[in-house]
């Protein structure tokens, strides 16, 4: 016996023009029921009246429990039930249970078909993370179907972010060979920013990016599921044919594993059409792809710091040393991560999907070599390094420090001038203990804790170059060996 909503529903999917296969599906009913009541709505039940039953002071309350939990089982009613007094066996709970779920009322929906080319529909899932090394990333599959052949593109990404989504749709419009007039997209804040009932606002970068391929979007409604429902069962299909008893290493084995899966999966006999997706595929009825194709890469505007990288994602990448303190361009995809200055490449990384990793290019290490080398052969470092180990210590540190080291030591020395070399050794050596590295703290040190030395100023010469001359302090014990060696 079922009540007179679902009768009503069942004439009115007859008045629509459903079919008796199609109303039983809609409403979960036998077709035999749903014939039973399109043939004489007003079937009265002859059953005679049931006897009471242990169930019946508990009904109410097993309600309750369906509305707040609609999948509970019956061995959790009865663990619930018993405690309150029933003493019947589970059959009856499960006979009630079936009952009340059975006269649930279900929306029906029409199932539409869409020309060849027509529609695309796409959506994420969620598919837990991968471990690299002591970092998880979270997994995503971004999955893309072909709404008249059930043709089917799948790819796995660690985000969900605006230019992973149009990266991603890229692949697949590859894949598939062009681009539909419409695509079909949930309410994903990359796609839908504000909606207030039909009204919908786009999200700009993604109407932009849809703009270049001259693609219609179509915004589902809030907790409709039919109206993508191709896609939402393609989720379904991965999640339950391809993705359980599977091993990966990183995001590329994912992608390859999944990619061989899709040969097979595009080549099945599909439940609802009967046929395969690729004999049904229609290429000819997609819009070709623009040619050259934009670049969707994500990009940043970057810093370089002291040590020649930038950072960008929990992770340093380093450029070429000449560039420190200068901004550089980074465009990544999920493989290799490319950096330009003034719109010249100069260098590209492989990614790594580990966090707090250094990413360092030989190349650049060794122009860092070369570069102290050169630094270091200059006059003013070679007096500098003649004050003392403290001295050739300070200078190490300047040079790890990033700091800039000519600069740097041309003040120091103008400090042992004012100071003299042993309150420079002294303020080195409490700077070396603090590690403070750089002109400033030497400077405070001195100023603090010493009296500038009383000195005569040098002779002023017509030529300026001579001014700056810096004469390396002599090694003494080189002359107290000479003495030695003439006494023997």
């Amino acid at each position: 016996m079922i009540d007179k909503r679902t009768v009503f529903e069942i004439h009115r999917l007859k008045d629509m023009g459903f079919s008796t296969r199609q109303i039983a599906r809609s409403l979960n009913l036998d077709r035999d029921t749903v014939k039973k009541y399109v043939h004489d709505p007003d079937i009265k039940s002859n059953s005679r009246s049931e006897r009471p039953s242990k169930l019946d002071p508990f009904r109410e309350l097993i309600k309750d429990m369906i509305a707040q939990y609609p999948k509970v089982k019956a061995p959790v009613v009865l663990r619930q039930i018993q405690d309150k007094g029933f003493n019947g066996e589970i059959t009856i709970i499960r006979d009630y249970l079936r009952h009340l779920k059975e006269g649930s009322f279900q929306e029906p929906f029409i199932r539409f078909e869409s020309l060849p080319g027509k529609q695309m529909q796409i959506d994420w899932g969620h598919f837990g993370s991968i471990a690299y090394g002591n970092t998880l990333r979270k997994l995503y599959a971004l999955a893309v179907i072909e709404a008249h052949s059930r043709m089917l593109y799948v790819i796995f990404t660690h985000s969900q972010n605006q230019e992973t989504l149009h990266r991603c749709l890229v692949h697949a419009f590859l894949y598939f060979g062009g681009t539909p007039k419409e695509m079909v997209v949930d309410n994903m804040l990359t796609a839908v920013t504000e909606r207030v009932g039909a009204m919908i606002r786009f999200n700009e970068s993604f109407l932009d990016f849809l703009r270049v391929f001259s693609i219609t979007p179509l915004a589902c409604n809030i907790r409709a599921p039919h109206e993508k429902g191709k896609i939402e069962s393609s989720i379904k299909y991965l999640r339950y044919n391809f993705w359980p008893l599977r091993t990966f290493t990183d995001l590329d084995d994912v992608n390859h594993q999944v990619w061989a899966w899709l040969e097979k999966a595009n080549q099945r006999l599909h439940q609802t059409t009967r046929e395969k997706p690729v004999d049904r595929f229609v290429k000819e009825a997609l819009r070709a792809l623009p040619d050259p194709l934009p670049d969707f890469r994500e990009t940043q505007t970057l810093k370089v710091y002291k040590d020649f990288g930038i950072r960008f994602d929990c992770n340093v990448y380093t450029v070429p040393p000449r560039l420190v303190g200068k901004s550089v361009t980074l465009k990544a995809d999920h493989r290799t991560l490319s950096i330009y200055y003034k719109e010249k490449q100069v260098a590209t990384h492989l990614r790594t999907w580990k966090k707090n990793q250094r990413i360092d290019l030989a190349s650049h290490s060794e122009q860092v070599k070369k570069l102290k080398k050169k630094i270091s052969m200059d006059r003013q470092i070679m007096i500098f390094m003649s004050l003392g180990q403290e001295a050739v210590d300070y200078l190490e540190k300047l040079f790890d420090a990033s700091q800039p080291v000519k600069k740097t030591v041309d003040q120091l020395l103008k400090l042992n001038d004012e100071y003299g070399t042993s309150s420079l050794i002294y303020a080195l050596k409490k700077a070396l203990d603090h590690k403070l590295y750089g002109y400033g703290y030497i400077q405070n040190i001195l100023y603090q804790e010493m009296t500038p030395s009383t000195h005569h100023q040098p002779v002023i010469l017509k030529d300026k170059e001579h001014n700056s001359i810096r004469l390396a302090r002599p090694n003494l014990a080189e002359y107290d060996a000479f003495a030695l060696k003439r006494r023997k």
